[in-house]
């Protein structure tokens, strides 16, 4: 293949999530890994990173904030919100699926106007996620160019 892969670590109260900064039993990923032109991001939920703390248990709140971190890792691998193709939203309440629609395209019409008109594809699923307060949390697929 010979496709330059690149990790972008991710980061929690100050620590790379990877041996030997955390336990076995404990989580270890990529925010996001660049393979060739796709930008692969894991993880983006509703929770400070830097202290490791969920600060708002409002929906719209942590949705924004796990949306703030897709686009902070497609500005990392050189690209943009408006590169993003691929959507999984994960949530722990069916009911915040309006809430979570509504957050989604305003947050588009800011930062990322393509995706008003041509959205990227996108699944929705309802699940427990790795903490009781977690909300939501995305996994995206992107493209660092789409030229």
């Amino acid at each position: 293949m010979g496709e330059k892969v690149t990790y972008h670590p991710a980061i929690w109260g100050g620590k790379k999530l990877a041996y030997p900064n955390v336990p076995p039993d404990g989580p270890k990923f990529s925010a996001s890994v660049v393979a060739g032109n796709h930008i692969f991001i894991s993880g983006c939920q509703g929770a400070n990173d830097a202290t490791m703390q969920v600060e708002t248990a409002v929906f719209e709140e942590q949705m924004r904030i796990a949306l703030d971190k897709v686009r902070a890792c497609m500005e990392q691998a050189g690209s943009c919100m408006d590169n993003v193709i691929k959507m999984t939203i994960l949530i722990t309440d069916r009911a915040d699926y309006a809430a979570m629609r509504r957050t989604e395209f305003e947050y588009y019409r800011e930062h990322a106007p393509r995706l008003v008109e041509d959205p990227p594809a996108s699944t929705l699923m309802v699940v427990g996620l790795g903490k009781p307060e977690y909300l939501v949390e995305l996994d995206v697929v992107g493209v660092v160019s789409r030229g």
